[in-house]
């Protein structure tokens, strides 16, 4: 049953004071707006910084003093297995056994390694099914790794947009695709939830479509990854890589991610480029010639864990492990609803809300596609230290991201666009 909202202050405070999870916004720093935390509703490009980054990258520049080189066997967290750190909560994030997946590398570099491993692509097989309006990553690294293997972008890449009128792809038109490339088809790359629209893209549903007609799966997750839930392993993707700066709240420019599913991860066949971190720890440093892969996702390690990088990525899992992918997501749902809600009421201002309003086609991500006035609303939400996202030409961006953000936040939004009525 859908529940019933009302758009006061005092009822939004309701909701807070019930929400098990406002205590968590005590482990993050905010931007400062005229001596007081702004609101937050970047966490779609840019997380915010927990407290505990400092402590830890302090207890490893005291290593790094304490022991030098030693620091690799000898610290508190031996910098030859700091990976290690991040494998279980990553498989909880992002449904995944702990061997699937790694922390190591920025998500382009995952993405192109990635690809090399399962786009190998035949003269019959040669297709890349992909959304149009991708992230220009996505799209710069699948037009080179076509070219790369002497193909043309425009005879093999395929791009799904919305139809005429729409701002978001129906499901059915990706699997029409897919059906009609049938056995050309050699990937279907898709973004978990697309960055503009927060359109979310049923994963285990276009993953089997693609298996039927002979192709790989993967997904780019950048916006997917502690957004919203996940379950690679059960939905049998191929592979995923994602970037941990968003909603993972580790640093700008933060590690990267890796998820390969067993039953390539586990097959020393499968084909990888090598680096020496992804070799097997126990022969590493024997230096020998023949590249010997580490079990599951670690093999697509390339160079030495960045420690001082990853010290970010340790402090923000350790906040997920505590909340919770359930609870996060759950009160996501509301967050967003209730955020959705208090927009619609804003019937003078000229725009629509293009995230799909079924729950679970999107995560916490909202965009507002404006039809004038855009900039003008972006400036004045920023005037009151309203912090949001502005896309070219006629989009703003919020994501009430349920860590840190609360419902009196999105309220305090509301009340100031309404103010522009």
């Amino acid at each position: 049953m859908t529940e019933v909202f009302e758009a006061t202050a005092e009822f939004a405070r309701s909701l807070d004071q019930t929400d098990t999870l406002y205590p968590f916004r005590e482990r993050f720093l905010f931007p400062q707006h005229e001596g007081r935390d702004a609101r937050y509703f970047c966490g779609n490009s840019l997380g915010l910084q927990p407290k505990s980054v400092s402590y830890l990258m302090q207890k490893e520049l005291d290593d790094w003093a304490s022991f030098g080189v030693e620091g690799h066997t000898q610290a508190r967290n031996p910098w030859l297995f700091y990976h290690h750190l991040f494998s279980e909560s990553l498989g909880r994030i992002v449904g995944a056994e702990a061997h699937e997946v790694v922390a190591a590398n920025t998500l382009t570099v995952n993405l192109h390694l990635l690809m090399l491993s399962f786009y190998r692509p035949s003269k019959k097989r040669y297709k890349i099914i992909m959304e149009a309006g991708a992230f220009p990553s996505d799209q710069y690294a699948m037009e080179t790794q076509v070219k790369l293997w002497g193909f043309k972008p425009e005879d093999a890449i395929i791009e799904v947009a919305p139809r005429e009128g729409e701002h978001t792809i129906r499901e059915e038109d990706i699997l029409a695709q897919i059906e009609a490339a049938g056995s050309s088809l050699s990937l279907l790359l898709f973004g978990g939830v697309n960055y503009y629209s927060g359109q979310l893209f049923d994963m285990k549903r276009l993953s089997e479509a693609a298996h039927r007609v002979g192709a790989y799966a993967g997904f780019d997750l950048a916006h997917a990854v502690g957004n919203v839930p996940l379950q690679l392993h059960d939905w049998n993707v191929d592979f995923a890589c994602w970037c941990s700066y968003k909603y993972l709240n580790s640093g700008p420019g933060g590690v990267g991610g890796i998820f390969v599913h067993s039953h390539h991860g586990d097959n020393p066949r499968t084909f990888r480029l090598a680096g020496w971190w992804g070799n097997e720890e126990d022969t590493r440093f024997q230096m020998k010639k023949g590249f010997y892969p580490q079990r599951g996702a670690a093999s697509w390690q390339m160079s030495n864990a960045p420690v001082f990088n990853m010290v970010a990525h340790r402090a923000a899992l350790d906040i997920y492990d505590k909340a919770g992918m359930t609870e996060l997501c759950k009160k996501s749902l509301r967050l967003t609803a209730y955020f959705e809600y208090l927009l619609l009421q804003l019937k003078e201002l000229p725009f629509t809300i293009i995230t799909p309003r079924n729950s679970n086609q999107r995560g916490c991500q909202l965009s507002l596609l404006f039809q004038e006035r855009g900039r003008e609303v972006f400036e004045a939400l920023s005037a009151k230290g309203i912090i949001a996202d502005w896309r070219e030409p006629d989009v703003i961006r919020m994501a009430p991201v349920p860590l840190y953000n609360t419902f009196e936040d999105v309220f305090a939004v509301y009340e100031a666009m309404k103010e522009l009525c």
